[in-house]
């Protein structure tokens, strides 16, 4: 046997046993998911959330692979993005309870203003001149009442402006779902503690959102006591 006989049939081996584990990995990356998934659909049939941490590291890690077998199994992707915002909602609620009131703030797309709006864009994003044309200019009084810096934003530009220029360690976003998503996952990767709260219509004007379901996380870990008298209704 010679040395170049001897080379050739390393390398073919090592070649082997690097295929056999690439395949190994793909079956296992693939039953994961698979598991995961199922998991999640029993979690969304159920209306209750089964080992939400082992389904957020899978969304981190598998989301693509995730994501295919939800379609394979039928799932509409409006579903898919629901759920994937809900299991990030409640891995990060009590994280978020924790941040003071000061160091929180409100993101909330300018498509639920009037079309008939008259505040102008900032360099902060729009600027609220409560004229009772829309329900954005009372909701931004309460949240700040509660100590929330609000922002009323064109885009996600805006938000990575606001995050750099105010440093807020938590923050709710509203918007569509994709909206919502995208900046859940901008928020993880910067270490920003994220809340999504899904608008109810879509659209670029005048759409809706369920400002309860804003104030219910805005509220989260707030001492009754420190509330407001005419904001203790919301607290329920």
């Amino acid at each position: 046997m010679t040395l170049m006989d001897f080379d050739l049939g390393t390398w073919h081996n090592l070649m082997y046993v690097i295929g056999e584990v690439t395949v190994i990995f793909i079956l296992g990356v693939l039953l994961a998911s698979f598991v995961l998934v199922v998991i999640s659909l029993y979690s969304i049939k159920k209306g209750h959330l089964y080992f939400p941490r082992l389904i957020k590291a899978g969304i981190v890690f598998l989301e693509g692979f995730m994501k295919a077998f939800f379609r394979l199994l039928g799932l509409e992707d409006k579903e898919m993005l629901t759920f994937f915002i809900k299991i990030h909602n409640t891995m990060n609620a009590n994280a978020f309870s924790r941040v003071p009131l000061s160091e929180r703030a409100v993101f909330v797309p300018q498509c639920l203003r009037s079309a008939k709006c008259p505040a102008h864009l900032t360099p902060e994003g729009l600027k609220c001149v409560n004229c009772g044309q829309c329900t954005v200019g009372e909701a931004r009084s309460l949240l700040e009442k509660l100590g929330y810096r609000i922002f009323i934003i064109p885009g996600s530009s805006f938000i990575k402006r606001m995050v750099k220029k105010y440093h807020p360690k938590a923050i709710i976003g509203v918007g569509c779902l994709t909206e919502v998503k995208e900046g859940i996952d901008m928020a993880d990767k910067i270490g920003l503690i994220a809340m999504g709260v899904v608008t109810l219509k879509e659209g670029c004007v005048e759409t809706l959102v369920s400002w309860q379901d804003i104030y219910d996380v805005a509220m989260l870990g707030l001492d009754p006591a420190s509330v407001p008298e005419d904001l203790h209704a919301l607290a329920g």
